[in-house]
């Protein structure tokens, strides 16, 4: 009961402070604050738009799972199918690629540790879980973009030390 009471109060108080400052308007010392922003010019130059970023390569993509789980990648590390890692002829391995499924919008960002496709016509081989965020692990292909991706920073990846 004492708390409505007192929270009442509070509020009866603050609608007749607000009530009482807005009626008598600001002091002469106010009013003398008040100074004038000086107009910016702008410039005759046409601002520059950004430019849209051309993709590196347009094309189709598959993916490679179970089969190849464990087996030594080009750059040494044993494939991880739950990895988001790549297989690309050309690219520097180490290299971050952001693949995105033309037919859907979906993008990840893959890293590029072995060397492929194996098939003629295909841009890259991507890892089951990366095709599966994708959304074409059912169909096996699609048409993607590859754009290089270069992170401001990268964080070191170390092992975690197994629990016994």
């Amino acid at each position: 009961m004492r708390r409505r009471l007192a929270e009442g109060l509070v509020v009866l108080l603050s609608i007749a402070s607000l009530g009482a400052g807005a009626a008598s308007g600001p002091s002469s010392l106010e009013a003398a604050k008040v100074t004038r922003v000086p107009e910016v010019q702008s410039s005759n130059r046409p601002t520059r738009k950004p430019k849209k970023s051309s993709a590196y390569q347009v094309g189709t993509a598959s993916w490679y799972g179970e089969q190849f789980q464990g087996k030594q990648t080009a750059s040494g590390e044993p494939f991880d199918m739950r990895d988001f890692t790549a297989a690309h002829p050309t690219l520097p391995l180490g290299t971050f690629v952001k693949v995105t499924n033309l037919k859907n919008g979906r993008a990840v960002v893959v890293r590029v540790n072995d060397r492929g496709p194996v098939v003629d016509g295909r841009i890259i081989d991507v890892s089951y879980n990366a095709a599966r965020a994708l959304g074409f692990k059912d169909r096996g292909v699609q048409k993607v973009r590859l754009d290089v991706y270069r992170p401001a920073t990268v964080a070191k990846l170390e092992p975690i030390a197994k629990l016994n």
